[in-house]
């Protein structure tokens, strides 16, 4: 009987591993992956007409006004980049920027052009995914798919890295106060203010990105700082801020069904493990 006592399990990976066992980790792996990419495609998918807007509004010069038809332009393409998200809960405050910081680095290569194709088709300089793509290299060349590279990097790695650690540290406290684990529209509240907070201190950053990449062979701005000290010249300060509204709103109830699905997604991966376990061990009895 002895043997029957079950030991408690980590179903999601941590950065410390040398007891799990090979199979384990790469099962915890492909957890995440499922768990990441179902909430992933989920949050784009229903919020993203929002972020259409914010693009329009970013992209729009002086007091521009935007255009609210085909909200979902470059939707289908822009699937390709919400890459599987492996997510891990027993982290430490440095872990999870490091983890953050690698992840978005390795995501990069893939989101990158899939952003640039998206935002192009938001502000409607194409109609579609692959014409978007053959133009753009006909007239930038391989590297126009990779225009504003840096500053997706300088949006994206203090993005993930805060959201995660603020969420997971919130997450932290209030159980300890709670004495009790988390329920689905309490992860839900807690990501939505992490996403919240994290997508207002990021707005400028996301439009020096979103500038960069919708100019185009234009080459209005030379880059990162050229960006930033023409928008101040030529509209003020307070264009660095543009689409922060819809941002927050975007980027916060994103956040409540992001974390929700996930949290969800691995509670009901972690059930399953369990109970496939518990049956394996009665059949060998």
């Amino acid at each position: 009987m002895k043997n029957l006592q079950l030991q408690p399990e980590r179903f999601f990976a941590s950065v410390t591993v040398r007891d799990e066992k090979p199979f384990d980790f790469l099962r915890t792996l492909l957890d995440g992956i499922i768990a990441g990419g179902t909430a992933g495609v989920v949050v784009e998918t229903a919020l993203y007409p929002i972020d259409t807007i914010k693009t329009r509004l970013q992209a729009a010069h002086g007091g521009g006004k935007i255009v609210l038809k085909g909200l979902y332009s470059g939707l289908a393409g822009n699937l390709a980049g919400v890459l599987p998200l492996t997510y891990s809960a027993p982290l430490q405050n440095h872990s999870y920027l490091t983890a953050g910081a690698l992840g978005g680095i390795a995501a990069s290569f893939v989101r990158v052009p899939t952003e640039v194709v998206k935002q192009r088709m938001q502000t409607g300089q194409f109609g579609s995914a692959p014409e978007a793509v053959r133009l753009i290299v006909s007239k930038e060349r391989f590297k126009g798919l990779y225009v504003g590279y840096g500053s997706f990097l300088l949006r994206d790695l203090p993005f993930d890295a805060i959201q995660f650690c603020i969420y997971e540290q919130l997450r932290i406290g209030y159980k300890l106060a709670a004495k009790r684990d988390l329920n689905d529209p309490e992860n839900a509240i807690i990501g939505a203010f992490a996403g919240a907070l994290t997508g207002a201190v990021t707005t400028p950053l996301d439009v020096i990105k979103t500038r960069l990449m919708v100019q185009g062979s234009r080459n209005q701005y030379k880059g990162i700082v050229d960006c930033v000290q023409t928008i101040i010249r030529e509209e003020g300060a307070p264009a660095l801020l543009k689409g922060i509204g819809p941002r927050v709103l975007w980027i916060g109830i994103g956040g409540s069904i992001f974390f929700g699905v996930l949290e969800s997604t691995k509670r009901l991966l972690a059930e399953r493990h369990h109970k496939n376990k518990t049956n394996s061990k009665f059949e060998e009895l």
